[in-house]
């Protein structure tokens, strides 16, 4: 009997122990890798971005880790913050799967090709950079302005 008791309670902990640590591992945002910076911008090479997949990075402020995606379609190329307007605060962004992006904190889901339109509070903050040549520029003090999001 002792035994049984011993192995339940054994369990238990080491059930709480596996969902503590999922529910911390996905309390944030994940970092991405760091962006290319020439002089006073971020620089992406629009070649190399995934047709229709989103790229993630993280540039850090200060004490904040800004993340933004840029997406290429082919009607263009589009950037926005790892946030949104609604559920910024929560500080979890947002994850792909299958030609949608969804907030990893209300769980709304949009679809890639509906990001550009910008309609409704949780969709992602857009960012306004501009393509020059083959390049997608985006100036480094927008993101810097846009830390408090982060």
């Amino acid at each position: 009997m002792k035994k049984t008791i011993t192995h339940r309670v054994l369990t238990s902990i080491l059930l709480l122990s596996a969902f503590a640590t999922l529910l911390i591992s996905c309390s944030r945002q994940p970092k991405y890798d760091a962006p290319p910076i020439s002089g006073n911008e971020i620089v992406i090479d629009i070649p190399s971005l995934p047709l229709e997949t989103p790229r993630f990075y993280t540039y850090p402020v200060k004490n904040r880790k800004v993340s933004f995606f840029l997406l290429k379609l082919n009607n263009g190329v589009f950037a926005f913050f790892d946030a949104c307007v609604s559920c910024y605060p929560q500080k979890r962004g947002y994850a792909y799967k299958d030609g949608r992006v969804t907030c990893r904190a209300c769980n709304m889901s949009f679809s890639i090709y509906k990001l550009e339109k910008g309609l409704g509070g949780c969709f992602p903050i857009k960012i306004d950079g501009e393509v020059r040549g083959t390049n997608y520029h985006i100036p480094i003090s927008l993101v810097e302005q846009n830390a408090g999001k982060f």
